[in-house]
């Protein structure tokens, strides 16, 4: 499965509603996987090349990348198991992907995404390959680390930001989708994983947006969105 079909292909996200849980489709052309390896408590051992002054979240233009943001790389060996961030991506066509084996098969894949703008993944343990390609080099962060001076008014095409660190936890509002028609996602997560089971809830607005981003969520994710300002 080539990475130009991964891209094409329409990714189901939970979405959480009074009444139960839910499927909804997101539209983004991102893919995601349903394994449930690799939350962020899983992962504990630092990134082998990256200096401790790469430990914690914050400005990327201070950090030596931990490994490139093009290539396949065998977890253990080329990169250890940790959370990285890769930012600055355009919408050329960032795309991440973990997984079980080296078969290069759709069943392999544990979890992946395309990137616009910053991402997170935590690579576990239990992982075997990581794939980047055409993304920003990857720096190694502690995803329990807060610091810096998080925003209150941050783009709705950001990708996925770190709350204490690059955002401040609270309620947001947005005027929903950036351009008409378009497809505005959210997306309140507990760990870096990128499987089901670490959304907390997300959301397609078709309008103007509202969410509360909580104190213990660990990231938030936004695209293609009008930009979002804490009320």
């Amino acid at each position: 499965m080539s990475h130009t079909s991964r891209k094409s292909l329409i990714t189901r996200h939970k979405v959480l509603t009074g009444g139960g849980a839910v499927l909804a489709l997101m539209t983004l052309g991102a893919c995601t996987g349903t394994d449930t390896a690799g939350k962020d408590d899983a992962a504990k051992k630092p990134a082998a090349s990256a200096p401790a002054s790469a430990a914690a979240g914050g400005d990327s233009t201070q950090k030596k990348a931990a490994f490139k943001g093009s290539g396949t790389f065998e977890v253990g060996k080329d990169v250890q198991p940790g959370t990285y961030r890769t930012t600055g991506n355009g919408t050329a066509g960032c795309y991440w992907e973990r997984a079980k084996d080296s078969s290069g098969e759709a069943d392999s894949i544990i979890s992946n995404d395309n990137v616009t703008g910053t991402s997170y993944v935590t690579i576990a343990d239990t992982d075997k390959i990581f794939k980047s390609n055409d993304c920003k080099s990857w720096e190694a962060v502690d995803p329990k680390a807060a610091g810096g001076s998080p925003k209150t008014e941050f783009s709705g095409k950001a990708g996925m930001l770190k709350v204490g660190t690059d955002i401040a936890p609270g309620t947001y509002k947005s005027a929903g989708p950036a351009e008409e028609g378009g497809g505005c996602y959210w997306e309140r997560t507990k760990n870096a994983a990128h499987d089901l089971d670490s959304i907390i809830a997300n959301e397609n607005p078709t309008g103007p947006a509202i969410v509360t981003i909580g104190a213990d969520d660990a990231y938030f994710k936004t695209n293609d969105c009008g930009d979002w300002k804490k009320s």
